[in-house]
């Protein structure tokens, strides 16, 4: 891809972004005055200034200026239903008629949704303890394991996002230099980030290889069965096999962020579908129905180290917080896994559908530009079927399908893809994330196609300026 061509394509394209979401640009120069960067989410702040949404419906978002987009970012990926769906709203209305907002008592929802996650998993011997992020809900899994194993150093894969977790502030941007080694935060102690391992995705052989090196001092392997941000990569079945048989053999939690992979692929997490059960997991966005809800799922011999201890030794403080387990957010929770229970049959295999027509359809539109793009997202032999995807534009040919090579700025235009397809196709009334984004129930058949005739716009304009 040309440089002269994308800086030129740039130029254009804030220039109608600036026509169309004057508004937009006004209350975001209101925001600077009082704010870091005008916000307080780094991947909303995007170039050159932010949308302001004040409606969202179903499978759109409106902004300020009266734009409609066609989203499938749907809430960082929470909203498998769409905007605002009836389900939810009508459990919030019927919480809300009870006259409080917040009590800071514990409610009978939380139950009712703990039993439904943890029916779904299938496990009898685990228990949950919910909390109101997927930062901490990860930093707790981590911080178990360490008091369960009494080791204090920590291996994840090289791409994998945990969220804003201390322990896991590494390997989560590929650096040209690095790889994947790169510490992600100022801030955090090093004597701590020296403490946090990486491996490829998927690479058995580097497994056992680091855990031969490390294994006896590794507290906990933490992962995503599908990798996110750094590529939407399925795990293969013989990988997390091996890692449980591994993780086993040196005395290592393995611990599985569901975060974004639960409830997304079928009524449950997608470790239900790989048959391979860890000793704790953590889950959020979907099973809050729209709301702050994150959970921590685990062993018994686990979670019972949150409770204070007969020998009178530290616990974990895994205390909650003041909205941990809110009472009108655990029962739309509840409403959302109950409704996904419900119509699993139909609503799993349309949105798996949708996935692939959208993948397919967004491949074509490039290539029929003689553009090449390469979209990943897709099943496997395991997941039936997938309502995710993700754009990317190889420079050259790509010795394998991992995320070093989707992130590596030598194999794959990352930059494009990250920003100016992001800005192409908001002119163009289509919002994602990472050049794609999730499916949800409410974009219908004139959504996607609607979709993919915007890709091929932004092909066309990639061809129109040589790029």
């Amino acid at each position: 891809m040309t440089t002269g061509g994308q800086r030129r394509l740039r130029e254009y394209l804030e220039n109608v972004y600036r026509q169309k979401t004057r508004k937009s640009l006004a209350v975001h120069r209101r925001a600077e005055k009082v704010m870091v960067k005008g916000g307080s989410h780094s991947l909303r702040l995007f170039a050159p200034y932010p949308l302001q949404i004040v409606g969202a419906d179903g499978s759109q978002v409106r902004d300020a200026d009266g734009n409609r987009y066609l989203d499938y970012w749907q809430g960082h990926y929470a909203n498998i239903l769409g905007h605002n769906p009836a389900v939810v709203r009508s459990a919030l209305r019927a919480a809300q008629n009870e006259g409080a907002l917040h009590t800071g008592f514990e409610a009978e929802s939380q139950i009712e949704l703990a039993e439904l996650i943890l029916g779904q998993l299938g496990f009898k011997d685990f228990k949950i303890r919910f909390t109101t992020s997927g930062s901490l809900a990860t930093m707790y899994t981590v911080m178990l394991a360490m008091a369960r194993t009494g080791r204090e150093e920590v291996l994840k894969v090289g791409g994998g996002w945990h969220g804003a977790s201390p322990f896991l502030l590494r390997g989560i941007k590929f650096d040209a230099r690095r790889g994947f080694g790169a510490v992600e935060s100022a801030g955090v102690p090093q004597d701590l980030l020296r403490r946090t391992w990486i491996v490829p995705f998927n690479d058995i052989q580097a497994l056992e290889d680091m855990l031969k090196r490390r294994g006896k001092r590794i507290a906990c392997f933490i992962l995503e069965p599908v990798l996110g941000v750094g590529g939407f990569l399925p795990a293969r079945r013989d990988y997390l096999e091996e890692a449980r048989r591994l993780t086993e053999r040196y005395g290592i939690a393995l611990i599985f962020d569901e975060i974004v992979s639960g409830f997304r692929f079928c009524p449950s997490g997608a470790q239900r579908l790989y048959g391979v059960k860890p000793d704790l997991a953590a889950f959020g966005k979907i099973i809050g129905g729209g709301h702050t809800i994150a959970a921590v799922v685990g062993r018994r011999d686990f979670m019972k180290l949150c409770e204070r201890r007969p020998g009178g030794g530290p616990r974990v403080m895994f205390q909650g917080g003041t909205f941990s387990s809110h009472a009108s957010y655990t029962l739309t929770g509840a409403e959302m896994i109950r409704h996904l229970i419900g119509q699993a049959h139909r609503l799993y295999p349309r949105l798996a559908a949708s996935g692939e027509r959208l993948r397919r359809g967004v491949e074509a539109a490039f290539r029929a530009e003689g553009v090449e793009a390469v979209c990943t997202g897709g099943p496997n032999d395991v997941l039936p079927g997938s309502s995710l995807f993700m754009v990317h534009f190889p420079k050259e040919a790509w010795p394998a399908l991992t995320p070093e090579v989707l992130n590596n700025p030598l194999y794959s235009d990352v930059t494009f893809r990250e920003e100016t397809l992001k800005l192409a196709l908001l002119v163009e009334g289509v919002h994602v994330m990472h050049g794609g984004g999730a499916v949800s129930a409410a974009h219908d058949a004139g959504d996607i196609s609607r979709t993919i005739e915007a890709y091929g716009r932004v092909a066309g304009l990639m061809k129109k300026f040589g790029i």
